[in-house]
């Protein structure tokens, strides 16, 4: 990477944290341009064709669309900024054009991959709807499907499952006390860090905070987000160790502060081994590092001595005593009325 770059991405990424109070509407109008703008050039979103959106829309309800229109109307209900600019029927829009764009025009080098609508695209095509205009977020929310996490969205969710692997693997690492009093209580990743995983964390409001997380991790990487979500964890460690069910504290994650986020991750990236680092780089689009994680392969997935669930069959296992421990397998939270369900491998996010 040439030394312009490394400038470009670091201004891009200070001016993208800026937190400036908006003195009008116009202001935070011309701000969002600014961002959507970052994002496309991050993502490298650089065609973009108003006739061909519109023939996709044109073409009606695809064969998910049912699917699709069940979990459009709980996304993000309760956060009023969001539901003041994004409409249903634009989040819809956008999700059934991309299974029509999918099934007509596949990566060329991701042809052995499928691409439809899954559970958890509804909130990952949120903030980018809700940061730049339609037409710009159909392309921008396609781009990092198909080319930065298109093992997320598989039907098997590989590459979630990796992630959840993954991040088992650092936060033994990062802080081994609180891994060993996680185990202890029979907690894995899988309870608790499922969704932060599969939607880069859109999971977690207030939703100004995640754009600020985005602009790093589309920055630098979104695999960084296995490492936001460790850090997330491990700043609850002294709640988490004094609690005798640190699961009623993990239901949620503690509303997102960006900043101290990525200023914590960046300070635990040097801990982490290179070929773990590696993984993490490759593992929401090369297979090849699910099958690394599998135990049958010698890989460093879930083990017999394990607590924590396996990896068979390609689906991550589940444990019924899991499941009888305060009823993790479905996760409700949040006083105010929002709600989590989180499941194994089907959940749904922000249940209105």
């Amino acid at each position: 990477m040439t030394v312009w770059l490394v400038w470009l991405l670091n201004e891009i990424y200070l001016l993208c944290l800026l937190q400036k109070s908006a003195q009008d509407g116009s202001q935070q109008q011309q701000q969002g341009t600014l961002r959507g703008r970052v994002w496309k050039i991050l993502l490298g979103t650089y065609r973009i064709s108003a006739l061909d959106y519109v023939i996709l829309v044109e073409r009606g309800g695809c064969a998910v669309y049912d699917k699709i229109k069940n979990d459009t109307f709980r996304t993000m209900p309760k956060d009023a900024k969001f539901t003041a600019k994004v409409s249903e029927n634009m989040l819809s829009r956008v999700l059934n054009a991309f299974v029509w764009k999918a099934k007509d025009h596949p990566p060329s080098r991701l042809l052995n991959l499928s691409f439809s609508y899954v559970q958890g695209m509804n909130v990952l095509a949120a903030p980018f709807l809700y940061t730049m205009p339609e037409l710009d977020a159909f392309y921008a929310f396609s781009s990092l499907i198909q080319h930065s996490i298109p093992l997320y969205v598989q039907p098997a969710l590989e590459g979630v499952h990796c992630g959840l692997a993954l991040f088992r693997s650092c936060l033994r690492i990062l802080d081994s006390e609180l891994y060993q009093f996680l185990r202890s209580k029979r907690l894995p990743p899988k309870l608790y860090a499922f969704a932060s995983i599969l939607t880069l964390s859109a999971c977690t409001p207030p939703l100004d905070e995640l754009l600020k997380l985005w602009d790093f991790l589309f920055a630098y990487g979104v695999h960084l987000n296995i490492l936001c979500i460790v850090t997330q964890v491990i700043m609850m460690r002294d709640d988490l160790l004094k609690s005798p069910s640190p699961m009623k504290l993990l239901r949620r994650l503690p509303p997102l502060r960006a900043r101290a986020v990525i200023e914590k991750t960046v300070e635990l990236i040097p801990q982490i081994p290179e070929d773990l680092y590696d993984m993490l780089v490759r593992h929401a689009y090369d297979p090849t590092i699910y099958d690394l994680l599998q135990p049958e392969h010698g890989g460093d997935g879930e083990t017999e001595e394990d607590d924590e669930g396996s990896f068979e069959d390609g689906e991550f296992a589940d444990d019924e005593e899991d499941e009888e421990d305060e009823g993790m397998a479905e996760v409700e939270v949040d006083e105010e009325g929002l709600e989590w369900e989180v499941e194994v491998v089907r959940w749904r996010s922000f249940v209105g």
